[in-house]
């Protein structure tokens, strides 16, 4: 049996303002296996975006263990774990956040600036990740050319792109109607499958959460 590949134990997050602590992850337990698809569903301020932070290596816990992909967290320095972050996560985030003046191509690209990968193979693996969610046809257009779904396949491309074994897509479908939602999923649903990619959505829709293989729902910090 592997090993699994995200690993949380007693993992806490605490916010300090003024004179008031917040305890927003409370000892939390959970293991995620390689090539899973999981969906994080809970209230509004029950943690779900901070532990997607954490496992991202964008936050770091107040206290327990957190263990991504072989690395235990806590011991990188920031310059480690930048580097880490570089090469083990792709972000999906809910508003696309790509670059207004940039094309498709030059969007996608970006995630490897912070890479050796020299220019000629940066734009051949850009195109690449373009072609594998069907954009092909749409790499030289910029954001206010494309639809809202075209223009989260970019930042799914973008994800992707460097070849991360771990996707981490905050309300990927959030801004998006029915029909784009659901080409947006069953993109992530072909990554899952067919690419062996690991998969943690946040979601606040029932069906979206309903194409991951496991939901777990949170409530004040903990899982239920």
């Amino acid at each position: 049996m592997s090993e699994p590949i995200i690993v949380c134990k007693q993992l806490s997050r605490t916010f300090v303002r003024g004179s008031q602590r917040l305890e927003v992850l409370a000892r939390l337990d959970l293991e995620i296996e390689p090539g899973s698809f999981e969906a994080l569903m809970g209230p509004s301020g029950s943690g779900k975006t901070t532990l997607l932070n954490l496992i991202a290596g964008l936050d770091r816990p107040s206290s327990g263990s957190l263990r991504v992909a072989g690395k235990e967290l806590a011991q990188l320095g920031d310059a480690a774990l930048a580097k880490w972050r570089s090469q083990t996560i792709g972000f999906v985030f809910q508003h696309f956040n790509l670059i207004p003046v940039l094309t498709a191509l030059e969007n996608v690209e970006l995630p490897l600036l912070l890479t050796s990968v020299r220019g000629g193979e940066r734009k051949r693996r850009a195109q690449t990740a373009l072609r594998a969610v069907g954009l092909e046809d749409r790499m030289h257009h910029r954001p206010t050319q494309l639809s809202g779904g075209q223009e989260q396949r970019v930042g799914i491309a973008r994800a992707i792109v460097h070849d991360p074994a771990i996707i981490v897509a905050d309300e990927p479908t959030g801004e998006l109607d029915r029909e784009s939602a659901s080409e947006v999923l069953d993109l992530l649903t072909k990554l899952n499958e067919d690419f062996n990619k690991t998969i943690l959505m946040v979601t606040h829709d029932p069906l979206s959460a309903e194409r991951a293989k496991t939901i777990h729902r949170l409530d004040k910090g903990q899982l239920l």
